[in-house]
């Protein structure tokens, strides 16, 4: 650790013996790894054989996951945040949140001298020909635009990655004018998933920048060159496009989800099975396999707020969004359908002991934003249940949602130890390797509630359990 003159920073020498590979994870799409290393591009230099020096401004979900993934391409970068502890722990790999593999590349990446953190803004503006605006939250952006717009030695280009409503960058740009200030404004938005966010970063389906600078198309191009040698599509477009992108393509997935969860709900009526059903679905390459499992919810920590952003938006120009509204009636009652699947079963769930596994929205984050089980565990408390659950990472988030209204066990066993009920609320892959013979021992009654259609029900059902999934009739 060194503490350099007004900054804040945490690098090492990088050793001779340290390799680290440039990829985090596996690829989505090429089985050949060697193929996607790009060993040959490790701290490529993008003109006049200088070494680009690329900054990341926040300390959130955002800003960790693209400071450690730009750094394990090999190119230098400075990530930025006044907050000293923040920095400290990051430096050390400590972040606040679970990501599956991202402690990893965030201390290998330190250990080599790529990735440093800083707290000085004024250096960190000088050194840095191309920032990142990715705080996790848009209320002080225009404050650091504007801060960093002065610092800087020269016009520096600014990626907006935050989650901004659309029309923002064409209004920093305006305040920049107004103020005298020169800086090149560029929407860029990422579509990070928690618990795949470094997958995504590397395997990204396209790359969308909103600029009409060539120079500053050029420039991303060039941090992103390993996904551009790769063939990941760029599309160029205007800001408000860009920004557009994000808030839509929430959208549609949360139409997509909230679609094949209504059908679920017919299949149950008509005897069919969801699971083939949406497997048939999406082999269409018109509508395509992801966001088709039925009981699946849609969440996130920027979820909710794109899809408001975006019929605000809509409200504000006159524009009828009929679809996403419905959309996200389905979204928001979900819990209570898997609520009448567990009162069905039970004839009532009043005084009766349920055992929820999985609390986080969605498997490999410990982030309940949006999640149904933890809409279930409420719904469930109201209505007179005593509800215990079990999170492999997500139990303290849910402490702070569900505040102290549930008990909360150190394993699932603990969890099915007499309860009336087992419902499988998250799709984490370790429930399916679960010793069910021992989980049967330990209900008081046999019944699995699979929400997320996880578990094997012709298994399940041969050793005794009455198994209920989600649109399996």
């Amino acid at each position: 650790m060194a503490v350099r003159t007004r900054t804040l920073a945490f690098s090492t020498h990088p050793s001779s013996t340290l390799r680290a590979p440039i990829g985090g994870c596996k690829p989505r799409v090429s089985r050949n790894p060697v193929a996607v290393r790009f060993p040959s591009l490790r701290g490529f230099r993008p003109t006049g054989g200088k070494r680009m020096q690329t900054g990341v401004y926040g300390s959130g979900y955002l800003g960790t996951v693209i400071s450690a993934c730009l750094a394990d391409f090999g190119t230098p970068v400075s990530c930025c945040h006044p907050d000293r502890t923040r920095m400290v722990e990051m430096a050390q790999g400590n972040i606040p949140f679970f990501e599956k593999n991202l402690k990893e590349i965030i201390r290998r990446n330190v250990r080599a001298g790529r990735l440093i953190y800083s707290t000085d803004i004024e250096a960190f503006a000088r050194k840095t020909q191309v920032i990142f605006l990715a705080e996790d939250s848009a209320e002080n952006l225009s404050d650091v635009v504007m801060r960093i717009a002065k610092l800087a030695a020269k016009p520096p280009i600014l990626t907006i990655v935050t989650p901004v409503a659309v029309g923002t960058a064409a209004a920093l740009e305006a305040s920049l004018k107004a103020a005298g200030l020169k800086a090149t404004i560029v929407s860029q938005p990422m579509f990070l998933t928690d618990g795949c966010a470094v997958e995504d970063f590397n395997w990204p389906d396209r790359l969308i920048l909103g600029s009409s600078s060539n120079e500053a198309v050029q420039m991303l191009k060039q941090i992103f060159h390993p996904l551009v040698m790769r063939g990941v599509p760029v599309i160029v477009t205007n800001q408000s496009t860009a920004e557009l992108v994000r808030e839509a393509s929430t959208a549609f997935v949360a139409t997509k989800i909230s679609f094949i969860n209504e059908v679920a709900a017919l299949c149950e009526k008509v005897n069919a099975d969801a699971v083939n059903l949406a497997l048939a679905l999406g082999l269409d390459k018109k509508i395509a396999p992801r966001c088709l499992q039925p009981g699946a919810g849609m969440g996130g920590v920027f979820a909710e707020s794109d899809m408001d952003s975006l019929a605000e938006l809509a409200q504000s120009k006159g524009v009828p969004l009929k679809v996403l509204g419905a959309a996200r009636e389905v979204n928001h009652t979900l819990a209570d359908r898997l609520v009448e699947k567990i009162v069905t079963v039970l004839n009532s769930v009043a005084n009766k002991d349920v055992g929820i596994l999985g609390l986080a929205f969605k498997p490999n984050t410990n982030s309940v934003a949006g999640s149904s089980s933890i809409r279930l565990a409420e719904s469930l408390v109201s209505k007179g249940a005593r509800v215990r659950a079990y999170d492999p990472v997500a139990i303290p988030d849910a402490k702070v949602r569900l505040n102290g209204s549930i008990r909360y066990c150190e394993s699932a066993y603990a969890v099915a130890e007499g309860v009336d009920a087992l419902v499988v609320g998250t799709g984490w892959p370790e429930f399916r390797a679960l010793d069910f013979e021992r989980i049967k021992r330990l209900l008081k009654m046999p019944i699995i509630v699979d929400t997320k259609n996880l578990l094997d029900a012709g298994r399940l059902r041969a050793l005794g359990f009455q198994y209920v999934g989600v649109g399996r009739g």
